[in-house]
């Protein structure tokens, strides 16, 4: 039996379909953190935790240098941004790769803060801005794994449309 291992070393991001091919230096993606609501209740032996919502989520991008198109284009905090990163996922099993499928996430972000730089002598300046996400969907090898839409209540997880029901007896 060959291990079988996955590497993902690299990508690039996409605002709303312009490149930013080596400018971006580091992307955090949203960590979606699940909201439990604690239940207790006289016979059971400890009190227990259900789903009940998503906390905000959040994003950073740092530039590895100041680009005018970009500081024009990312700094309006009313306006909202259709962000893409696409990276390569690679399979090795051995030493070999024997396949490489897309990593896609898309996003939908508006900016919290404006970077000015830190500025330190004989260094390049690096700026880190930080976003609200408002939509996230994780897509490998063009099938959907994870989607996050907070203004239309949609949650797919584990393969299915987990808001479903609270959506229709909401009457949405």
């Amino acid at each position: 039996m060959k291990l079988e291992v996955n590497k993902l070393t690299n990508a690039t991001v996409w605002a709303d379909g312009k490149n930013y091919f080596g400018k971006i230096e580091e992307v955090n993606l949203p960590v979606p953190k699940y909201k439990m609501a604690t239940h207790k209740a006289l016979g059971l032996i400890a009190e227990i935790e259900y789903f009940s919502g998503l906390e905000k989520l959040d994003m950073k991008l740092k530039l590895n240098a100041p680009y005018k198109d970009y500081m024009q284009y990312m700094g309006d905090p009313t306006k909202k941004v259709n962000l893409m990163l696409r990276g390569s996922l690679q399979n090795y099993q051995g030493s070999s790769i024997v396949s490489e499928t897309p990593y896609v996430v898309t996003m939908v972000i508006s900016p919290k803060d404006y970077p000015l730089g830190n500025f330190k002598q004989n260094e390049n300046v690096e700026l880190e801005n930080n976003f609200t996400v408002y939509y996230v969907k994780l897509e490998i090898s063009g099938q959907k794994m994870y989607e996050v839409d907070v203004e239309n209540n949609i949650l797919f997880a584990g393969g299915r449309d987990v808001l479903a029901a609270y959506r229709a007896n909401l009457g949405l």
